[in-house]
């Protein structure tokens, strides 16, 4: 696969997660807005707000994903793709296939 597809793979997963996080946080604060109950004191596990709190950590974790996909499409562009940000060598493939988005070299990560 090139670069380009393996890219293209990672955003249609990236905007799959962002959707499904979307939905997830939304499920939370209905829940929430339809709960008359007390959470903070519920003995039998972790509150609603603690939940919405981490959904929306990986939501926004997955929008930084997706915004560091679309540069490295502008670096394929650019033709700087590929290329550590720190020290201007080659980053190893296998480190563009595990993390298509790299920006830098293991060394500089």
């Amino acid at each position: 696969m090139s670069a380009a597809d393996d890219l293209a793979a990672a955003r249609d997963l990236t905007r799959t997660r962002i959707a499904a996080l979307e939905a997830q946080v939304a499920g939370i604060v209905e829940t929430a807005s339809a709960s008359s109950g007390d959470d903070e004191h519920d003995p039998e596990g972790q509150t609603i707000a603690y939940d919405r709190a981490q959904a929306q950590a990986l939501l926004e974790g997955a929008r930084h994903d997706l915004v560091e996909i679309d540069a490295a499409f502008a670096r394929l562009d650019a033709g700087t793709y590929g290329v550590c940000e720190v020290c201007g060598r080659d980053i190893p493939g296998e480190r563009l296939e595990a993390r298509p988005s790299a920006r830098r070299c293991v060394r500089h990560a």
